[in-house]
């Protein structure tokens, strides 16, 4: 899991690369994240505050 100071500043980058959200940024315990899929088909996620 990566970590971001602002979410949706990365995640729009993670677009403007080729990625592809598969799940939107929401509220978990801890902060809140985001799932993406980079252009080789790996999955991550990326979290913050």
């Amino acid at each position: 899991m990566l970590y971001s100071e602002d979410l949706e500043e990365t995640l729009d980058a993670v677009e403007n690369a080729g990625g592809t959200i598969v799940k939107p940024i929401f509220s978990f315990p801890g902060g809140r994240r985001f799932h993406f899929v980079d252009p080789a088909g790996n999955e991550m996620a990326v979290w913050g505050q």
